[in-house]
């Protein structure tokens, strides 16, 4: 069954396109993440489908249920804001309570729910703090409590993890999770962050320019990007030029990278390869020779910089997989067909 349906939805600010015709088809119970970069429409499109703007064309369905014209009070949705909008003058257990004491539920049941939600979130005994004595993890799971305090059909977040330190937030990345799949709620979580979305989601939407430029699973999203764009935004890849020789075969600086061949309808475009599968050898042998400019060594792993033809790409691999080379070295390259992709430049 269909969570959450978008058709053909756009939002137009007068010249200005926001959201172009954009349609998706959420199961009921999935998590996904809508990503890209600034300005991408991301933010528009779920506020769209909260309530909060309208659409200028298209529809919004809730469980087969056209949403579209209903107020955003009457949606039956959750929203965490990206400012989380916390109540600085109620109690925690006050502020989860909010949503169920506008809609006249007996004090008891909001007290109850309140301390339920409290000690699904890991805030048991924290009913009566106020909220300006929170960090800003307990702040985050507060407004998530609260949120989710009447039992929604859909839950909205906007950004919610951005403010947190990195540590803080790879750990809140596991407990929101953790938390969806325990209720089995249809969840849209906006976010530029990349690690974000392939940590949490089900469906990945990556979004660029108003339109929806791939949505599938994270490692689909990963391994087998739609173009470039999406190839150049989820997780770090390397963009290089390609031609096509007279047998088809692409042609990278004039070398032929052994078994990749360029799509029919493309002449020249770029190849996109993920560092990981970027391998170094001795000189002389592999796809071309290139110059390392630079090492970084993260521990787990090392980026090795290199530079050929005055393009810079990157190739990363644990210690023990990378060989003796340094900075200055001139080695050679492996570019293994089945992890290259062509695209439109």
């Amino acid at each position: 069954m269909s969570g959450l349906e978008v058709e053909e939805l756009s939002k137009r600010f007068g010249a200005f396109t926001a959201v172009d015709r954009v349609s998706l088809n959420v199961p009921k119970g999935s998590f996904v993440c809508l990503l890209g970069p600034s300005g991408c429409g991301k933010t528009t499109l779920l506020r769209m489908v909260a309530g909060l703007e309208e659409p200028s064309e298209g529809r919004v369905r809730l469980e087969g249920e056209d949403m579209t014209s209903t107020p955003t009070h009457q949606r039956n949705i959750g929203m965490v804001f990206q400012s989380l909008a916390l109540f600085t003058h109620l109690s925690v257990g006050q502020n989860i309570a909010y949503a169920l004491r506008i809609r006249g539920i007996a004090r008891e049941a909001q007290d109850k729910r309140a301390q339920e939600l409290l000690e699904m979130v890991h805030l048991g005994g924290f009913a009566d703090r106020p909220v300006a004595k929170l960090s800003g993890g307990q702040r985050q799971r507060v407004a998530i409590a609260r949120a989710l305090a009447h039992s929604p059909r859909l839950f909205l977040l906007d950004e919610p993890l951005s403010a947190l330190d990195a540590k803080l937030r790879e750990a809140m990345q596991v407990e929101l999770r953790q938390l969806q799949q325990s209720l089995g709620i249809t969840t849209v979580v906006v976010t530029h962050d990349q690690r974000e979305a392939m940590t949490m989601a089900d469906l990945v939407v990556v979004m660029g320019e108003g339109r929806v430029r791939q949505a599938a699973t994270p490692i689909e999203v990963y391994r087998n990007p739609a173009d470039a764009f999406v190839a150049g935004f989820i997780g770090s890849t390397n963009l290089l030029p390609v031609t096509r020789a007279a047998d088809g075969a692409a042609l990278l600086w004039g070398s032929p990278v052994d078994g990749l061949a360029m799509p029919a309808e493309l002449a020249s475009g770029v190849l996109s390869v993920r560092p990981e599968d970027v391998h170094l050898q001795a000189a002389g042998t592999g796809t071309l020779d290139a110059r390392i400019t630079f090492v970084r060594d993260l521990g787990a792993t090392v980026e090795t910089f290199l530079c050929t033809n005055d393009t810079t790409f990157i190739s990363v691999a644990s210690p023990r997989e990378r060989g003796p080379f340094s900075v200055g070295h001139t080695v050679g390259v492996s570019l293994p067909a089945t992890r290259c992709l062509v695209f439109a430049a």
